[in-house]
């Protein structure tokens, strides 16, 4: 696999369309950090970190709006790839839907939101927006 990033995202983004309750992804901490901003941001319901003998999974709760059935997510959408990284400092952090979504960087402080990084004054690499 050329892109794990990408991969966690497609999984999600699949299993929504599927309607899945549950999703499960391969593990590594840059994902467990993805997850856990996901889950803080009200995007997932749940998460739970399965360690097996080489690299253990993440299993993901999705969450739907209750009344139309639609998912919460309503785009993952991976913007630094392997062929084109993309870098910015603490003061060209992107604003997604003027406010209304997410970034998620890749910092010298880990993963962290956009909003996040805007107050510790760090930049990284842009992961992907969410919203």
């Amino acid at each position: 696999m050329t892109d794990p990033i990408a991969d966690f995202l497609t999984r999600i983004r699949n299993a929504q369309l599927a309607r899945h309750k549950v999703v499960e992804i391969p593990s590594s901490n840059l994902k467990k950090g993805m997850t856990k901003i996901l889950h803080d941001k009200g995007y997932i319901l749940n998460y739970k970190f399965e360690e097996n003998e080489v690299q253990g999974t993440i299993k993901i709760a999705l969450k739907y709006n209750p009344e139309t059935k639609q998912p919460v997510i309503k785009k993952l959408q991976r913007i630094s790839r392997p062929g084109l990284r993309k870098y910015v400092g603490f003061n060209e952090l992107p604003r997604v839907l003027n406010g209304l979504g997410i970034a998620i960087i890749s910092s010298s402080k880990g993963v962290v939101t956009d909003k996040e990084a805007r107050i510790q004054h760090i930049g990284g690499e842009v992961l992907c927006y969410v919203y």
